[in-house]
């Protein structure tokens, strides 16, 4: 398994396949629903096997000079729990590090709490609520 950048068409519909899949389909949302205005900006990293089959995902845009933030992070439901969650995490922070990022911010659902936590994020309150059903916290990272 490796971790590539997604940035051709192909790589792209990949990407957002997964996203939607493991993050709206289950709540009926629609196709493009899974994509807002950052899009452009941001840095879209997955984890692809040795088929080059997308099993991980995740994405990280700049809130300002100095904070990062990570979002739509998912791993296909039959490769959780192998490491691949920490290994994209991994990669996210340290591409947030190297383009100069002193902390990280996410907003995590309630049954990702305890990786997060494990990863050194700390909660700081209360999220947004998701379709009116899936509650998320504040966490942050501090690398200084």
């Amino acid at each position: 398994m490796k971790i590539i950048e997604a940035s051709t068409p192909d790589e792209l519909q990949r990407y957002y396949d997964l996203r939607w899949k493991i993050l709206r389909a289950p709540w009926k949302q629609p196709r493009g629903s899974e994509q807002d205005e950052l899009e452009q900006s941001s840095h879209h990293l997955m984890v692809v096997d040795s088929r080059q089959t997308v099993i991980g995902v995740g994405r990280l845009h700049f809130n300002n000079i100095r904070e990062a933030q990570i979002r739509y992070m998912a791993v296909a439901i039959t490769q959780q729990r192998k490491g691949i969650g920490t290994l994209l995490l991994n990669t996210l922070e340290q591409r947030a590090i190297e383009l100069g990022a002193a902390r990280i911010v996410l907003d995590a659902r309630e049954n990702a709490l305890r990786f997060y936590r494990k990863q050194g994020y700390e909660m700081q309150g209360p999220g947004h609520t998701l379709f009116n059903s899936i509650a998320h916290v504040k966490m942050i990272k501090d690398f200084i």
